[in-house]
C-alpha cells in the first residue's frame, strides 16, 4: 500500500495541489466550503499535511521511537534486541520509550513526537492502540508489533504479528480435541483492545463451534494493581479458581509468563499438573525450554515479526509500496502441561 500524496487529496476533492496546500497552510485564497472540504479529506485518508512534513524535514532527526508497554515481559526482551540492531543498521536512533502500566500508550506516543519528532514509531505491547483518530493525529509513520488490527484505517500505518484470534482460537480447540469442555481463561484487562480482545475472542469462539456455552464465571481478568502478563496475575488467579472452586479441567493462560505463576500456585494448593489441570499458555519463550514440564504454547516468531516491523516502517518513511498487514503463523506446541481428560 502507497502512501496517499497531495495529488490524491487533490483529485479526490476536484481541485489542484496548490489549493491543497492553501486548505493546509490556512490562506484566505480559498473558500471556507472548499477549505473544510479538503481538511475533512485529509482526517478520512490519514494523508500526513505537506506543512508537517515540512516541519519533519526541518527537524529530521534520524530516529525511530520504539514505545513499549509491560518492558518487564519477557517475551519482549529479544523483539527490543532485534529491533534496536535493525534500526541502528539503517543509520537511525533507536529511541525507547516505556509506558507505565496505569498510563495510555497513545498519550505517550504523542508527547515523543513533539518532543523527539521521530521519523517514525514501533508501537510493541498495549491496550489501546485500536483508537483510528488518535493514531492518525500522531502524523507519523508507525507499525504495530505483535498485533494484527484488521479495522486499523489510517493511512501511514502497518501491523505485524500473529493473527491472536486464530491462535487463540486453536489452543482452545486443541484443549477441546483432549476432552476439557471447562476451559478457564485468565485474561488481560477487561478494556484490552487489543491482544485481549482478539485472544478472548479466539477463545470465546472456539468454545461456540464446539457446542460449549460461554461461562463468564471462567474467564478470570487481573485486578486493578496487576500487570496482566505477570506471574503475579497467573499466580493470583489460578489461586482464584482454587479456592473458589470454579469447576474447570483446563486453564488457558494469557501468555507463557501468566502460566508459569498459575502452575506454581496449583503445585503450592497440593494439586498436580496435567493431571489436576492441564495448563496451556501462549508466546513460546525461551524459558520453556528450561522448564521441568515445558508449557503447552502457541510459539510466536518473534524474531521474524521484530526484523519486519521495521522492514515495513522504513518502506513507509520512503515513501515505497508496503503491506498493510504482514501476518505470521504461530506453531501449536505441545509441552507437558496438558493431557487428555480422563472420562472426558
Amino acid at each position: 500500500m502507497k502512501r496517499t500524496t497531495i495529488k490524491d487529496i487533490a483529485t479526490m476533492c476536484g481541485v489542484s495541489p496548490s489549493t491543497v496546500s492553501r486548505a493546509i497552510n490556512n490562506t484566505d485564497e480559498i473558500s471556507q466550503a472548499t477549505r473544510e472540504k479538503i481538511l475533512a479529506t485529509i482526517e478520512e485518508t490519514g494523508y500526513i499535511p505537506s506543512q508537517n512534513a515540512r516541519n519533519l524535514k526541518v527537524h529530521k532527526n534520524k530516529t525511530i521511537a520504539v514505545i513499549v508497554k509491560g518492558v518487564t515481559n519477557p517475551f519482549f526482551t529479544p523483539m527490543l534486541n532485534v529491533l534496536e540492531e535493525e534500526i541502528t543498521k539503517t543509520h537511525y536512533t533507536f529511541s525507547l520509550h516505556k509506558v507505565e502500566e496505569n498510563r495510555c500508550e497513545l498519550e505517550v506516543a504523542q508527547r515523543v513526537v513533539e518532543n523527539v519528532k521521530p521519523e517514525g514509531i514501533i508501537f510493541l505491547g498495549g491496550y489501546h492502540i485500536e483508537d483510528s483518530r488518535k493514531l492518525h493525529r500522531l502524523g507519523v509513520p508507525f507499525s504495530m508489533t505483535t498485533t494484527i488490527n484488521r479495522d486499523l484505517e489510517v493511512d501511514h500505518s502497518t501491523c505485524v504479528g500473529v493473527d491472536d484470534y486464530a491462535e487463540s482460537k486453536k489452543m482452545i480447540e486443541y484443549l477441546i480435541n483432549l476432552g476439557h469442555r471447562k476451559i478457564a481463561f485468565i485474561a488481560a484487562r477487561s478494556d484490552d483492545e487489543s491482544i485481549g480482545r482478539l485472544r478472548l475472542e479466539g477463545y470465546r469462539s472456539a468454545l461456540k463451534e464446539h457446542g460449549i456455552d460461554y461461562d463468564e464465571r471462567l474467564v478470570i481478568y487481573p485486578t486493578t494493581d496487576l500487570n496482566p502478563y505477570s506471574l503475579h496475575h497467573g499466580y493470583q488467579s489460578a489461586c482464584k479458581i482454587i479456592k473458589e472452586q470454579i469447576d474447570c479441567t483446563a486453564i488457558f493462560a494469557i501468555s507463557d509468563f501468566v502460566a508459569i505463576g498459575a502452575i506454581k500456585a496449583i503445585d503450592d494448593h497440593g494439586y498436580r499438573v496435567p493431571e489436576d489441570y492441564s495448563v496451556a499458555g501462549f508466546d513460546g519463550l525461551e524459558i520453556n525450554e528450561f522448564l521441568l514440564k515445558p508449557i503447552t504454547t502457541i510459539i510466536q516468531p518473534s524474531a521474524k515479526i521484530a526484523y519486519q516491523s521495521v522492514v515495513d516502517l522504513f518502506h513507509i518513511i520512503n515513501n515505497e509500496v508496503y503491506p498493510k498487514m504482514s501476518e505470521f503463523e504461530g506453531e501449536l506446541y505441545i509441552g507437558a502441561t496438558t493431557q487428555p481428560l480422563e472420562n472426558g
